[in-house]
C-alpha cells in the first residue's frame, strides 16, 4: 500500500502541501485528502489544473485580496472558488504593520507581532475562511493566498489546532514553506535594488517556526486557545466540530 506524501507536486505551483499525517495530541492522526495549503493556483499550468483535480479538489478557498486576484487569468477554476480575503486594504493597519515591524529587535518577534495586529484587526475575516472548510462538500478543500505561507499559514495552523495537533508540530509545519519557496525568492532577493530593500525581502520572506509559537501562545493569553480567538470572530462550537471532523 502507497504511504500518502505530504509534499505535493503541481505544476506551476512550489509551496503545495497536504495536512494529513499529522500527530494529534489524543494519538491520533490528521486525514490525508481533506485540506491542501498551497501558493496561489492560479499560477498553475494546464496540467497543474489536472493534478490539482485528479486529487479530489472540491473546493478552493482563496485568501487574497481584490486587488491581487485582479491580475489572474481571465478563465475560469473547474471547481468551486470562494473568495474570502485574509484581510482588506487598510492603510491605518498596513502603517501600524510597517512600525511593528521596524521596532521588533528580529525577524522572529516581527513576523509574530505584524501577525497578531493582523489577527486582531480582521477576526471575522480569518473566522469564515476556517468555516468555509468546515462547511465544504465532499472533497478537498484548498486553502491558498499568494505564497501560501503567512496568510494560508496562519489559517492551517488553526486548522490543525482545531484537529489536535501539537503548538510544534503546527509551527513545523508552517516553517516549511520558507524552503519550499526558496527558489522564488531567491530570484526576488538578487533582484533587489539594494541592501535595504533585501533586508525587508529576508524579514518578509522568513517563515520561523518561533513566530508561529508565540503567534499561538499569545492566543492563548488572550482568548484561552485557537478556539476561543475563533469564537470571538463569529463561529459557534458546531463550526468548530464541522472542521475536527473533517480533518480527523
Amino acid at each position: 500500500m502507497a504511504v500518502p506524501e505530504r509534499h505535493l507536486a503541481w505544476d506551476g505551483c512550489l509551496n503545495v502541501r497536504d495536512l494529513g499525517g499529522h500527530t494529534t495530541e489524543d494519538g491520533g492522526e490528521t486525514r490525508f485528502g481533506a485540506v491542501v495549503r498551497a501558493d496561489s493556483v492560479r499560477q498553475l499550468t494546464e496540467e497543474g489544473w489536472a493534478q490539482l483535480t485528479g486529487y479530489g479538489v472540491s473546493r478552493i478557498v482563496d485568501l487574497r485580496m481584490d486587488t491581487e486576484r485582479a491580475e489572474d487569468p481571465s478563465d475560469e477554476a473547474p471547481v468551486e472558488v470562494l473568495h474570502l480575503p485574509f484581510f482588506h486594504e487598510d492603510s491605518e493597519v498596513f502603517r501600524e504593520v510597517d512600525e511593528a515591524a521596524l521596532a521588533a529587535p528580529d525577524f522572529a518577534t516581527a513576523t509574530r507581532n505584524v501577525y497578531l495586529i493582523f489577527l486582531e484587526r480582521f477576526r471575522e475575516n480569518v473566522a469564515a475562511a476556517v468555516k468555509a472548510v468546515g462547511d465544504a462538500p465532499e472533497g478537498v478543500v484548498v486553502v491558498h493566498c499568494a505564497g501560501g505561507k503567512d496568510r494560508t499559514g496562519l489559517v492551517t495552523a488553526f486548522l490543525l489546532k482545531l484537529a489536535g495537533v501539537s503548538d510544534e508540530d503546527v509551527a513545523e509545519d508552517y516553517a516549511l514553506s520558507e524552503e519550499r519557496l526558496r527558489p522564488r525568492h531567491e530570484l526576488w532577493l538578487a533582484e533587489a535594488e539594494n541592501e535595504t530593500e533585501r533586508m525587508r525581502l529576508r524579514r518578509l520572506l522568513a517563515t520561523p517556526a518561533a513566530s508561529m509559537l508565540g503567534v499561538l501562545t499569545e492566543l492563548e493569553g488572550r482568548y484561552g486557545s485557537v478556539e476561543g480567538y475563533l469564537q470571538a470572530g463569529g463561529l459557534t462550537a458546531e463550526d468548530l466540530a464541522r472542521v475536527r471532523r473533517r480533518l480527523t
